[in-house]
């Protein structure tokens, strides 16, 4: 198991864009008129963990989030009622992901120039799309798949890879515990992710059956999860997989640090995983 630390300029990678703070694309998307300095002052530390985005992929981020605030007041697809708030709470936080992965996925890769093109990942438990949809927009030539449980989230869902154009991305409605164990996705990724949606232990049972073998499971977990890891060490090890390192990540969170928890998948996964729906919540491995 190696740690890394993601705070450095270097790692961090992800620079918000000057476009998003000026006034000239306000009219374009309302949801990001900054009206007021303190909305300016809230919004500008996610310059310090956002970058690299394109033109049309600044207008693709934007879409969502005014999707997403938008269902949010029918549905509750998140607590983060706050434009800026979105921008650094979700955006950022979920792009925050991509040098750790990228940088273990590039050690592990069999070409030899480390090109990552083509990874196919799955957002597990994806819910408003985060991070799937973020990362769909930064990285346009992988393949995603975003796999939600709520029939209401799943239509959220699609509304917003329609509006923003994605073509890339595909919605899965359905129980970790049902996909897991059909051929058409076990074992099927290069990449399983999830954020915030399970204690670890029982996070693994859910995500690690997707992903190949020489594959990747990344957790983006809170400012201190050793304990988890600790509980989790015996099902990653029944899962087929073992740990690969921690990264600490930039986050604009309450505890201004998340986490990147990645695990390398060394065997198949046991026919028997992932168990009937249910039980890994309740029984935890």
């Amino acid at each position: 198991m190696s740690l890394c630390c993601c705070s450095t300029a270097a790692c961090r990678g992800f620079l918000l864009p000057s476009i998003l703070l000026s006034r000239s694309y306000l009219p374009r998307h309302p949801l990001l008129d900054l009206r007021t300095t303190t909305t300016v002052a809230r919004l500008a530390p996610a310059a310090a963990t956002i970058s690299s985005l394109s033109a049309p992929q600044q207008r693709q981020v934007a879409v969502y989030v005014e999707a997403l605030l938008d269902w949010n007041q029918r549905m509750n697809l998140t607590a983060v009622t706050d434009e800026a708030e979105v921008m650094t709470r979700h955006v950022a936080d979920s792009l925050a992901v991509l040098p750790p992965l990228e940088r273990a996925y590039r050690a592990r890769s069999s070409t030899d120039d480390g090109g990552i093109d083509g990874v196919s990942l799955i957002d597990v438990g994806s819910g408003a799309g985060l991070p799937g949809l973020i990362l769909a927009v930064a990285r346009p030539s992988w393949r995603f798949t975003l796999l939600e449980s709520m029939k209401k989230r799943c239509t959220f869902l699609e509304h917003a890879v329609e509006a923003m154009g994605l073509s890339n991305v595909d919605v899965v409605c359905d129980r970790a515990e049902n996909a897991g164990q059909s051929l058409d996705h076990r074992e099927a990724y290069d990449v399983a992710a999830a954020r915030a949606v399970a204690e670890l232990k029982v996070l693994a049972e859910y995500c690690l059956p997707f992903v190949r073998v020489g594959g990747l499971f990344i957790a983006a977990k809170g400012h201190d999860p050793h304990e988890e890891i600790k509980n989790a060490k015996n099902a990653v090890q029944k899962l087929g997989a073992s740990m690969s390192e921690l990264c600490n990540v930039e986050s604009m969170g309450p505890h201004g640090q998340r986490t990147a928890v990645i695990y390398l998948k060394d065997r198949a996964t046991p026919r028997k995983y992932p168990r009937l729906p249910g039980t890994p919540s309740k029984m935890p491995l």
